[in-house]
C-alpha cells in the first residue's frame, strides 16, 4: 500500500510530465529492444525538477524510497536515488551504512548510466572512501554492467579528494570491458585523474596499458591533452 507521502510525489511528478520530451528521452537513453534500456519508460521530467522534487521530499521513510525505486518510470527511481544521497548527506554514521547498505542491495534497479552517475560516488565512494575498497574489487568483476559502472564511478569520490589509487587499480581490471558504456566510465574516471590529482600519474598509466585500451576509453581519457600529445596517443607513436 502507498503512503501518502509516495501518492503525493507521483501526483507531482504526473502533473510535470511531458509526452514529447519522455519520447525524446526514450530514445536518448537507448531503451529499444537489446540496447542497454530496453524496456525504459519516462515520464518526460527535467533532471532539475526531478532534484527539486526529491529536496522536497527527502525524509520519505526508507520503505517508501524502495517502492518509488521499484517504478517503471525512469524519473521515480531517479528520484528515490537523489532521496537515498540526501538522506545519506544529512545522516549520522548508521544512517549513512544504512543507506549504502540499501543501495547495493538494489543495484538491479539503478540500471541507466545517469542513475549510476548522479549517485555511486556519492553514496558507495563517500562511505568507502575510509574503508576497505575490497566491494568495489568485487564489483568490477559483475556480470552487471551497471555494478561494473557503480564500481569505477564510486571512485569519483577519492578523486575529488587528490586520490587516483582505486581508480587506476580498477581501470586497469576494466580495460577488456565489451560495454561501450564502460570504455566511455573508464576513459572519463581517467581523465579527471589527470585534471584533479595528477596528469603525470594519468600519463603513467596510459604509457603502461595504451595498448590494451579501446579507442573510446584512450579518446576520453587524453581529452584534456593538447593536440600535439593526443595525436601521438590516437597513433601510438609514444
Amino acid at each position: 500500500m502507498k503512503s501518502c507521502k509516495i501518492h503525493d510525489l507521483q501526483k507531482k511528478m504526473r502533473i510535470l510530465k511531458n509526452p514529447t520530451k519522455a519520447n525524446v528521452l526514450a530514445g536518448f537513453f537507448k531503451t529499444g529492444k537489446g540496447q542497454y534500456g530496453e524496456g525504459d519508460k519516462f515520464l518526460g521530467l527535467t533532471a532539475v525538477q526531478i532534484r527539486r522534487l526529491a529536496k522536497e521530499y527527502w525524509e520519505i521513510p526508507q520503505n517508501d524510497i524502495l517502492q518509488i525505486l521499484e517504478s517503471k518510470f525512469h524519473e521515480e527511481r531517479l528520484a528515490a536515488l537523489l532521496v537515498m544521497v540526501f538522506q545519506f548527506e544529512k545522516g549520522n554514521e548508521k544512517t549513512r551504512k544504512n543507506i549504502f547498505n540499501l543501495y547495493l542491495k538494489n543495484t538491479n534497479r539503478i540500471n541507466s548510466w545517469d542513475l549510476v552517475d548522479l549517485t555511486a560516488h556519492r553514496i558507495v565512494g563517500a562511505y568507502l572512501s575510509d574503508k576497505s575498497k575490497d566491494i568495489l574489487c568485487k564489483l568490477v568483476e559483475s556480470q552487471s554492467l551497471w555494478e561494473r559502472r557503480i564500481a569505477i564511478l564510486a571512485t569519483f569520490y577519492d578523486i575529488k579528494l587528490g586520490r587516483s589509487g582505486t581508480t587506476l587499480l580498477l581501470a586497469e581490471k576494466l580495460l577488456k570491458d565489451k560495454e561501450d558504456l564502460m570504455h566511455k566510465a573508464v576513459g572519463w574516471m581517467l581523465r579527471e585523474v589527470g585534471k584533479r590529482c595528477s596528469q603525470k600519474e594519468e600519463e603513467v598509466f596510459l604509457q603502461k596499458n595504451w595498448h590494451k585500451m579501446s579507442r573510446t576509453t584512450l579518446r576520453y581519457a587524453i581529452e584534456r591533452f593538447d593536440e600535439k600529445k593526443r595525436l601521438q596517443y590516437l597513433k601510438r607513436k609514444l
